[in-house]
């Protein structure tokens, strides 16, 4: 069985590089001869798909099993629908990760590894404020937001009418209840939908492939 590996150079002695889709080199070893062959990941580079691109390299290359550190969601797809086994949490030298595997102490995982807050994240917040307006009436304040990883929002209203964004006086109107906050929803990136169109094409690629045969 080939088994690839994600290492940081093009050796058995190299350290496993626990990134996936941008590892620096792709270690294929074969388990029963421990015979290697060693190629730079062709996708460090990319500006997005980085994991779909990785698992396609790995796929065409004929792996059984990946062996790296994290791999994210469209990898995760990508890599299943290959019939491609993974293994994460592997440390130390390719060669102590082919050992690992071997002796059960690594385990396969079916969903990504790497939390939704890492990287660089994208996300909406929104908050209302209630201040006390001028006269007898009270003023509400509505902001907007924008967060990092999950996305939180921050809003608040001020004295006089004003929010942090936009404030309005409502007059005489101190029996109206503010509207509750919207919960804040994370955007989908162009990246994202790109990915996981290109994942979709991918499965579909080899669902025809499995008609042909």
């Amino acid at each position: 069985m080939k088994i690839c590996v994600t290492s940081t150079g093009p050796t058995m002695d190299a350290s496993v590089d626990p990134r996936f889709g941008r590892c620096q080199y792709f270690v294929f070893v074969n388990s029963e001869t421990m015979e290697y062959e060693a190629m730079p990941n062709p996708s460090i580079g990319a500006s997005s798909g980085a994991g779909i691109q990785a698992a396609q390299t790995v796929a065409d290359k004929g792996a059984g099993v990946v062996i790296t550190g994290q791999v994210g969601p469209n990898a995760i797809q990508t890599l299943g629908a290959t019939d491609i086994s993974i293994v994460t949490g592997a440390s130390g030298t390719v060669s102590d990760a082919i050992g690992q595997y071997k002796n059960g102490m690594l385990q396969q995982s079916g969903s990504t590894t790497i939390p939704v807050s890492s990287g660089i994240g994208s996300g909406v917040g929104a908050g209302a404020g209630v201040g006390s307006g001028m006269g007898a009436g009270r003023g509400m304040g509505r902001g907007g937001g924008r967060g990092r990883g999950g996305g939180r929002g921050m809003g608040g209203g001020m004295g006089q009418g004003m929010g942090q964004g936009m404030g309005r006086g409502m007059g005489l109107a101190a029996s109206i209840t503010p509207t509750p906050p919207v919960p804040s929803q994370p955007a989908q990136t162009l990246d994202e939908e790109i990915q996981a169109l290109e994942s979709k094409m991918i499965e579909i690629k080899a669902k025809l492939e499995e008609l042909k045969k």
